[in-house]
């Protein structure tokens, strides 16, 4: 199931490429602020990366990589979240999710459920296995298929959605 789209990749030298991860990483200030309303909210939720899915997905892998090193950082600084010990393991699996998601969509080259998948089982389980190597505990490595699972399938299910409702844009 696929839906034809366009899909971008702005250089570095084109403002568009910064006015649209000024807007996604706005967008990943809001919804942690949001999940932080529900009781282990953030882990649970993985709100983090929702935004850079969309990013990577739709406009490519430099907004996909600003918002997703950028977002932590800057929600670090004002919020204090992620805390900083969980900063290093974010930041891997934002730039994996950012990298994975302009590649299944340039190699679709459209909007694919299975491409979307694809990439949150990538940086998932790459990430996880690099977050277990960093922090050398199998229980936090595993924490975003268990705690997390309803997080990855929002970003399944309402990343894929929102990709195809932005698919024309």
């Amino acid at each position: 199931m696929a839906t034809t789209a366009k899909l971008y990749s702005y250089n570095l030298t084109s403002v568009r490429t910064y006015l649209f991860a000024i807007i996604f990483i706005a967008g990943n200030l809001l919804l942690p602020q949001l999940a932080h309303f529900v009781p282990n909210g953030g882990p649970m939720l993985l709100p983090i990366y929702f935004f850079t899915l969309i990013a990577a997905y739709k406009y490519g892998i430099r907004v996909g990589l600003l918002t997703a090193l950028l977002s932590p950082l800057i929600n670090n600084l004002l919020f204090g979240m992620p805390m900083m010990a969980m900063l290093p393991v974010i930041l891997v699996k934002s730039t994996l999710l950012a990298t994975t998601a302009s590649y299944a969509a340039n190699y679709f080259g459209k909007i694919s459920f299975l491409g979307v998948f694809l990439s949150i089982v990538a940086y998932q389980v790459v990430g996880g296995g690099i977050e277990w190597i960093l922090l050398q505990d199998i229980n936090a490595a595993l924490q975003d298929f268990t705690l997390g699972f309803p997080g990855m399938l929002i970003q399944l299910f309402g990343g894929y959605a929102l990709l195809k409702a932005i698919a024309k844009v």
